[in-house]
């Protein structure tokens, strides 16, 4: 079986009970996607445009972090991908289109 993983060369960092670089992207990656996936509701759930286009911006600066630290991660070679075969995207196309198809009839 072929190798679907699509990574960058994993930077060591030091292991032991003390958290190191990677721990602490990986905490702060995951508190950023949760800050930003609540940031929707707020933006969704604002009571008037002053208070969407604050929420807006913070939305944006919260985005830009979550992504940079995604990158930094993923330069680091502490977050990989999987190459998706293509008759697997095929058939995930297929089950959406059918899904999209039965919504609007």
């Amino acid at each position: 079986m072929k190798n679907n993983k699509i990574s960058n060369p994993k930077t060591e960092v030091p292991k032991g009970i003390s958290l190191n670089d990677q721990d602490y992207m990986t905490i702060l990656l995951t508190l950023l996607k949760a800050i930003e996936k609540n940031m929707t509701v707020a933006l969704t759930e604002s009571s008037n445009e002053t208070l969407y286009k604050e929420f807006k911006k913070m939305f944006d600066d919260i985005a830009k972090m979550q992504r940079d630290a995604y990158e930094l991660m993923f330069r680091n070679g502490w977050y990989s991908l999987e190459k998706a075969e293509t008759k697997k995207v095929s058939t995930l196309e297929e089950e959406l289109n059918t899904q999209i198809e039965s919504l609007e009839s």
